[in-house]
């Protein structure tokens, strides 16, 4: 593997453009594979659960946010220990196995649960729990397995993979609730079966440790430790303060569907147009980001999410699709260009040893402050209505590309020194 010992500005040098050097990793293409089936699995509940709890059981926005948000801060706590656990003895595959079964498991407990609301958010508690357990881990995977030149590429592939299964997902459960008369319970018994198949593909593909040649792991490290360097503080507040700005997905399709009436049948097929242009634009925007640098397009990112919102303020009039297909495409755009891209643009100014650690610590800051921005939303649209909650949303998010930009570092800092602590 490719290690960074010196300095080294974003773009990948002139050597670095060609060659079989540029092939991804039969790591990267074994985990895409894990994720791209464990999204099928994880999609088809989540393609129906806003459904399920706001109309099925008549949650409110606002308490339908506060769960959602509340389950996804779960997910971010359990990363720092995910992580932490992952960079000790470089257990990434156990802990990552971890968090898939998990996942796998809490489908299970929605089957059983019926209509017990507390059964139910205890399901969905476990099912962000292994979301988090696996996520950091399987992140510094990719990184640990990939030339740090290359990363957005790898990541781009992977994610493409994985959103794959996002796009399969709401197919299946749609043609499942259609070929059932919308009986959830066999969308939760399906989703269970596939998660067992990643996790046993896992198992049986992806390596347990990577092939480099990188320095022993230390036993004992402060999950925090990734905060001394300058170039990743930077990198996390600017995440975190983007991250309070973000509206969940959930309420951008609950919002289009109550903006547009579009048929509850059809509400499990709204993530598929931001899953197609997610999966289109993923490795083209790795791509670009490895050659001209990983800071632009993360804000880039976050302007088509600007416009998602702008979109979902325009009066409903004429064709539906003249809305939702700008709105899908937008909000896969976002994804293309932020999500992967956020984990190689931080990579390099982590050590091998503690990447785990300090890829868990960034996205538990951006999952907690997006906790605030969707509970602050679901909050808004209850007391003010969808148009000024919508508007302060924009204002919000207008505010901290602001700050994003200011703070974000231009040029990446050199990789740090491996640590025997």
């Amino acid at each position: 593997m490719y290690l960074a010992t010196t300095g080294r500005r974003d773009a990948p040098p002139p050597s670095a453009t060609g060659g079989p050097g540029r092939r991804v990793p039969a790591t990267v293409l074994a985990l895409g594979t894990v994720s791209l089936v464990t999204d099928v699995s994880s999609e088809m509940v989540t393609a129906v659960l806003p459904l399920y709890l706001v109309v099925g059981l008549g949650l409110s926005p606002l308490q339908f946010g506060f769960l959602d948000g509340l389950f996804n801060a779960a997910s971010a706590v359990v990363r720092l220990l995910g992580g932490h656990a992952a960079d000790r003895g470089g257990r990434h595959k156990r802990v990552a196995g971890l968090g898939y079964a998990l996942s796998a498991a809490s489908r299970l407990g929605l089957l059983l649960a019926g209509g017990a609301a507390g059964q139910i958010a205890a399901a969905l508690a476990v099912d962000r729990v292994g979301k988090g357990i696996r996520t950091a881990p399987r992140d510094a995977l990719i990184t640990l397995s990939s030339p740090p030149h290359l990363l957005g590429r790898a990541f781009g592939v992977h994610r493409a993979m994985d959103t794959t299964g996002a796009l399969l997902g709401p197919l299946a459960a749609f043609g499942l609730l259609w070929a059932t008369a919308d009986a959830y319970d066999a969308v939760f018994v399906v989703s269970f079966c596939t998660g067992l198949l990643g996790v046993l593909l896992l198992v049986l593909y992806v390596p347990g440790r990577t092939d480099s040649p990188a320095a022993p792991t230390p036993r004992r490290r402060n999950p925090l430790a990734a905060l001394r360097g300058a170039a990743f503080r930077r990198i996390l507040y600017a995440a975190a303060l983007l991250g309070a700005a973000t509206v969940g997905d959930s309420f951008v399709y609950l919002l289009l569907q109550r903006g547009l009436d579009i048929p509850v049948g059809w509400f499990p097929l709204l993530p598929l147009g931001s899953a197609a242009s997610y999966l289109l634009l993923a490795v083209p925007a790795g791509r670009v980001a490895d050659r001209v640098g990983r800071r632009l397009p993360f804000l880039y990112g976050h302007v088509a999410l600007l416009g998602v919102y702008a979109l979902l303020l325009i009066p409903a009039g004429g064709p539906a699709l003249l809305l939702v297909l700008p709105v899908l495409a937008l909000l896969g755009v976002f994804y293309a260009a932020t999500d992967g891209v956020l984990m190689a643009l931080a990579s390099p100014a982590l050590p091998e040893g503690g990447r785990a650690g300090g890829l868990a610590l960034l996205q538990t800051a951006q999952a907690l402050t997006r906790l605030l921005g969707t509970a602050g939303f679901g909050a808004a649209w209850t007391v003010w209505g969808q148009g000024p909650a919508l508007w302060a949303a924009l204002g919000a998010l207008a505010v901290s590309l602001a700050g994003g930009w200011a703070l974000l570092p231009r040029t990446p800092a050199p990789a740090p020194e491996r640590s025997t602590a």
